[in-house]
């Protein structure tokens, strides 16, 4: 259709020839996400007169049409300048629900134009308090109004989405205020699904975007309290014993038999978690009192209870699981007991006496997506850094971990990176393209060692642990200065009477291979290390390589050709390794 057609029409300001123009527009252009620049004036025009028209009386059909063209026309991030000013955001937060009465607008003035009433504080007035949500009282019922609210939500969402200019706007009109009013209200029947939808997808862009919003949401609004009572109320969860979750009407009854969530409880689900992943992201890095100890704990048993459940589809599943992941991630260490529930169920993986139900999901989680091999860094990493933090801190957890992926050695034929098993697919990490990914498997496989360099390279083979060592400086072997308990000896009968022939670079028996130097003279010998002296220095020289050499604190060091040549005449050979009483030690 043509906007200047439309233009024409809502100049007139007859409502029924608006509301049939604006209905045929937006039915054309409702699967419309990309916009021609030829239009676009016409488009910022219409837009103006469209937040004009929504600041008189409007029959609600009507008013529903004018949302529906905002909304179209906030998909152009081109065309945002009519709707990014303090007044268009205030009038949309307004028909959201969400708006906040401020002394340079009074509530009253608020009330007269939008219809809708002022929550009171102590019996005073709103008008009196600078920052008083503004809502309907009572809630609307009516299924149009509601549409009405979704329609200006998804409206502010493109404009967040789009602009910076209008993220500023939101954050100074305080909308995450009016948003997480309502969001208390997670058990109240009157909001339909898209409300409750919205309304996170709204807090998610605010938190996302903007600093301030992410740190008055957590501190002030007390985020993490309201947002998990938010994923309770969702899931439908009730709690038969401290920090042990199960389904309202289904307590006993196993994970594994539980039906899949609904699509609505896992969108908004996916919704909360990541909006708590926004406000929680540094929490990790700092300690935390008993009492925010204690909500932490609470919401690892929540997320516990993501962990264990089933989406509508195995996509949606995987999904799921992934925002689980990444906000685990974001808790304090210590919090992370919440995942090892003292209760034994029927059906459950026990071991050393605990549940070890989640700890199993997640790493078969991380398997996943090891064997899917696509984007390693987004995907794998937050799995595989929770299983290696949770490894450092909890002994069963590394236990257990250890007992899947670093099962007591027999196959001393095959490279540590050759086959199928969980332990290969990690040793093939460690020499990734990727510095962090290959960083991050190392690292989970050094912490199941106990960080022991002997039994690390047991496991791995010299040549793929190398990097670690070389990083933390212990090259020369030794033990990192993690704290692990003493266990017993896990040596199998195969490892321990093939250990004297295993070549400790590659990590395997290997055939004798003949001695290259076997025949040669004393002076034939010192001409070929010359040689090899000259040939790297030559190619040093080139920068080419660049020749390094074993310090004596375990870290690598440049060589230079004066080096080079004292190792020809005086060869320095290294004392070996002092026998480590706990390198074979189970852990």
């Amino acid at each position: 259709m043509d906007l200047r057609v439309i233009i024409e029409k809502m100049e007139a300001g007859e409502q029924d020839r608006v509301l049939a123009v604006l209905q045929s527009f937006n039915k054309e252009m409702s699967q419309c996400f990309t916009f021609s620049r030829e239009e676009a004036q016409e488009r910022k025009h219409l837009g103006e007169l469209v937040l004009s028209f929504l600041s008189m009386e409007l029959q609600p059909s009507c008013l529903l049409a004018c949302l529906e063209t905002v909304r179209i026309l906030t998909r152009d991030k081109h065309c945002m300048d009519p709707f990014i000013s303090r007044s268009a955001m205030l009038t949309l937060a307004r028909y959201a629900g969400i708006a906040i009465a401020h002394p340079a607008a009074p509530a009253r003035d608020l009330l007269e134009e939008s219809e809708v009433g002022v929550v009171k504080k102590d019996g005073k007035e709103a008008a009196e308090d600078s920052s008083v949500v503004l809502k309907e009282s009572p809630p609307p019922s009516e299924n149009t109004h509601q549409e009405v609210i979704v329609e200006a939500l998804k409206s502010i969402c493109n404009i967040l989405l789009h602009n910076e200019t209008g993220q500023a706007v939101a954050a100074d009109l305080h909308l995450i205020n009016g948003v997480t009013e309502r969001l208390k209200q997670c058990n109240h029947t009157t909001w339909n699904h898209e409300v409750c939808f919205f309304d996170l997808r709204l807090t998610f862009l605010l938190t996302a975007l903007r600093v301030d919003v992410r740190a008055q949401l957590a501190q002030e609004l007390h985020g993490i309290k309201l947002l998990g009572n938010q994923l309770e109320a969702t899931l439908d969860l009730c709690w038969p014993y401290p920090l042990v979750t199960a389904r309202a009407g289904l307590e006993g009854v196993p994970p594994q038999e539980l039906p899949p969530l609904s699509r609505q409880q896992t969108e908004c689900s996916m919704e909360i978690l990541k909006i708590l992943f926004n406000i929680t992201f540094d929490t990790n890095r700092r300690k935390v009192d008993e009492e925010e100890a204690a909500e932490y704990r609470h919401l690892g048993a929540l997320l516990r209870h993501c962990m264990m459940s089933q989406a509508d589809g195995e996509e949606r599943t995987d999904e799921f699981h992934s925002h689980t992941v990444n906000l685990l991630g974001n808790l304090p260490l210590p919090c992370l007991d919440a995942l090892l529930l003292p209760k034994v169920e029927h059906g459950s993986i026990e071991y050393m006496g605990v549940n070890m139900d989640a700890v199993n999901m997640l790493l078969e989680f991380m398997e996943k997506r090891l064997d899917r091999g696509h984007k390693l860094k987004e995907t794998l990493l937050p799995a595989l850094n929770l299983l290696t933090e949770s490894s450092r801190i909890h002994r069963e957890t590394r236990k257990f971990l250890r007992s899947k992926v670093l099962p007591p050695l027999r196959d001393v034929k095959n490279r540590p990176e050759v086959g199928n098993a969980l332990r290969n697919k990690l040793v093939r990490l460690m020499t990734h393209i990727d510095t962090d990914v290959k960083d991050c498997a190392a690292e989970f496989l050094f912490v199941l060692c106990k960080e022991s360099v002997s039994r690390f390279i047991k496991y791995t083979g010299y040549g793929n642990a190398a990097g670690l060592l070389a990083a933390r400086g212990l090259l020369r072997g030794g033990r990192d200065s993690g704290i692990y308990s003493e266990d017993e000896d896990s040596e199998t009968e195969e490892y321990r009477e093939a250990k004297p022939h295993i070549n400790l670079i590659t990590g395997v028996v290997e055939d004798e291979q003949p001695n290259p130097m076997e025949g040669m003279t004393e002076e034939q010998k010192e001409y070929e290390a010359m040689k090899l002296v000259n040939m790297f220095d030559r190619l040093s020289r080139t920068n080419l390589i660049q020749p390094m050499q074993l310090d004596s604190d375990g870290k690598m060091r440049e060589m230079t050709t004066d080096d080079l040549n004292k190792m020809v005449t005086n060869p320095l050979f290294q004392s070996e390794e002092p026998a480590d009483p706990n390198s074979e030690d189970e852990t």
